[in-house]
């Protein structure tokens, strides 16, 4: 298969539409949880419960993209150096999400998820296992997956050229996960170990369809090329049918009640996945140069712009007593919370990135390495 049907491709790739699409998304369900908890009526709690389920698919596209865009870099390089990946991760993606997990815990300590920290081994815990803000369970699962990279390259090493192989660890996948889905809605959701297995909502398959989708690109790529009116066709089912389900829960809405582990979020999530690639594919073709260059810029800070998001949206709604608005306009509140937010994040992660770069060669400059 060729590397590459287009030059243009070289600039932005799928994972890094799928990135600023699931981070930008994900930066209005904390906003919507909150204007929802101010006992909405229910008519605006059924709209917001449709538009939850609207932006329910970020985990999975940002697994996706995360894979999808690891697996190509180093497939183009010809090899992948666990010791470079981790070191690169390290300062990307681990120091900041130590940074922001402090910041929450010590200086917002009332988004705690589950259980409050009273002495210092509750605060590591809560430290490591994502409860210490609403948004940081994503953290403790995105991270799993850059530790594991080494597995998801040998897959790729293994399907890499053979379709026979490809379609046998899609179906595999595919058989185990919905083995997964059942375990966890009869034991988990709403089951008996609703409280004290929470911690398996950190487990996703679409890593894997993100190295498949990568290895057999020229086949993935042409048939959601040809075929994107049949994603959206199974977009609008899912989404109908998530709706439903979420319906029948009755009111008040709880969120809780819309998780990513059912079938109907998951062909959902895959449905969403396949039309934001057919997006990318298109302007690639297209070659929209400037709009591949903006999704690759926004990509590159989208994860540390998504950890400090909650931080701004705190900033935002007590700040501007944004409680008082939401209750008269929840979906005006919840439009401009979103926007600042979104600018907030994005400029913080990349004047942070800029400052923290300009600091590194000063402090290299007064102190050099020596040999």
């Amino acid at each position: 298969m060729k590397k590459y049907e287009y030059p243009s491709y070289h600039i932005a790739d799928i994972g890094d539409y799928l990135k600023v699409f699931a981070c930008t998304a994900v930066m209005s369900q904390p906003i919507m949880s909150m204007i929802v908890n101010l006992h909405q009526s229910t008519q605006t709690q059924f709209g917001f419960g449709i538009l939850y389920n609207l932006v329910k698919y970020t985990a999975p596209a940002f697994i996706f993209g995360i894979l999808y865009t690891t697996i190509r870099i180093n497939d183009l390089n010809g090899n992948f150096s666990c010791q470079k990946h981790m070191h690169d991760n390290w300062s990307n993606l681990f120091i900041p999400t130590i940074w922001w997990t402090l910041i929450y815990l010590l200086g917002m300590p009332w988004l705690q998820q589950i259980n409050k920290f009273h002495n210092l081994a509750s605060f590591c815990w809560q430290f490591i296992n994502g409860n210490a803000a609403p948004h940081l369970w994503y953290n403790t699962m995105m991270l799993q997956f850059i530790i594991l990279m080494p597995i998801f390259w040998a897959i790729s090493r293994y399907v890499s050229n053979s379709p026979k192989r490809g379609i046998t660890v899609a179906l595999l996948t595919t058989i185990l996960y919905l083995g997964w889905l059942f375990f966890y809605d009869n034991y988990v959701f709403h089951g008996i170990h609703q409280t004290d297995w929470y911690l398996l909502d950190r487990v996703f398959i679409y890593a894997i369809f993100g190295v498949l989708a990568w290895q057999f690109r020229s086949y993935v790529n042409q048939w959601i090329t040809k075929f994107w009116w049949i994603i959206a066709l199974l977009f609008i089912a899912c989404f109908i049918w998530t709706n439903y389900e979420l319906s029948q829960f009755g009111y008040p809405v709880n969120f809780y009640n819309a998780p990513y582990y059912k079938p109907s979020m998951t062909f959902y999530s895959l449905a969403v996945i396949g039309l934001v690639a057919a997006l990318a594919l298109y302007q690639v073709r297209q070659q929209q140069i400037g709009n591949l260059k903006i999704f690759h810029f926004l990509a590159t800070y989208a994860y540390r712009a998504y950890l400090s998001n909650v931080f701004w949206s705190q900033l935002i709604w007590r700040g501007l007593n944004m409680q008082y608005h939401a209750i008269f306009h929840p979906y005006l509140t919840l439009f401009d919370c979103w926007l600042f937010t979104w600018i907030l994040s994005f400029s913080s992660a990349y004047l942070l990135h800029v400052w923290w770069t300009k600091t590194k060669k000063i402090l290299l400059k007064v102190h050099p390495q020596t040999n």
